[in-house]
C-alpha cells in the first residue's frame, strides 16, 4: 500500500480497512525472503527437478508467513471471524498470501483439506490477467518480468505442502494457531461467520 498508494475504499466511510502485512520487516521484492535468504543454504541449490525446486520455494514462503507475522495471520483470521458485513482478503495477486489466510480460515471452518487445495488452484484460470494488472505497475514489472506466467501458476501441490507442515510441525493449522493464542471462541466465532 505504500508503494501503490491508497486504494478507492479508503474512500468510503462505511467500508473498515485492516492492513495487515504478512511479510518480515524489509525486502524490496514481491515476496520478502528472497532479499534475505542466504542461497547457500537453501535445499534447493543441489541440482534437481525445477519443478521440486519451485515447489520448496513456494513452500518455503508460505510457511515463512506464519513464522514472520503469526500476530498478523491471526488478527486477519479474527477480523474474519468477528466483524460485521461482507469480508475481503486480498495481496498482490490474490493467490500467496491470500490463500496462506483463506486455506486456514477454510480449515478453521472444517473444509476438507481437498475442496481447499482446489479452490486455491482456481486462482489459476486468471493468472495471466492478474499478471497484466501486476505487470502495468512499476512495483511489481521488474519482479515479474522474465519469468514465465506458468512460474506463478498456485498448484495443488504447493497448498498441499503447506498442509503437510502445519500438520507434521503442529498437528494442523488449529494446531498451529492454538500455539499463537487463538481459542475456541475464535474457531466457534468463524464457524458461525463462515457456514451460514
Amino acid at each position: 500500500m505504500r508503494m501503490e498508494g491508497p486504494g478507492p475504499l479508503l474512500r468510503l466511510p462505511e467500508v473498515g480497512i485492516h492492513h495487515l502485512s504478512l511479510f518480515a520487516e524489509g525486502g524490496q521484492y514481491t515476496d520478502a525472503e528472497a532479499d534475505t535468504i542466504d542461497s547457500r543454504a537453501l535445499p534447493w541449490q543441489n541440482p534437481q527437478d525445477e519443478r521440486a525446486m519451485a515447489e520448496l520455494r513456494v513452500t518455503g514462503y508460505y510457511y515463512g508467513y506464519l513464522r514472520d507475522r503469526p500476530d498478523s495471520v491471526v488478527h486477519a483470521l479474527r477480523v474474519l471471524a468477528k466483524d460485521d458485513g461482507m469480508a475481503l482478503v486480498h495481496c498482490a495477486a490474490g493467490k500467496d498470501r491470500t490463500g496462506v489466510v483463506s486455506a486456514l480460515a477454510l480449515a478453521v471452518a472444517g473444509v476438507t483439506k481437498d475442496a481447499i487445495i482446489a479452490d486455491y488452484a482456481a486462482t489459476g484460470e486468471r493468472i495471466e490477467l492478474i499478471l497484466a494488472r501486476l505487470r502495468a505497475s512499476e512495483t511489481y514489472r521488474t519482479d515479474l518480468d522474465g519469468k514465465p506466467a506458468d512460474s506463478h501458476l498456485p498448484r495443488p501441490e504447493y497448498m498441499a505442502q503447506f498442509f503437510t507442515t502445519l500438520e507434521n510441525r503442529f498437528g494442523g493449522p488449529l494446531g498451529w494457531l492454538d500455539a499463537h493464542g487463538w481459542t475456541e471462541r475464535d474457531t466457534e466465532a468463524m464457524r458461525t461467520r463462515l457456514l451460514v
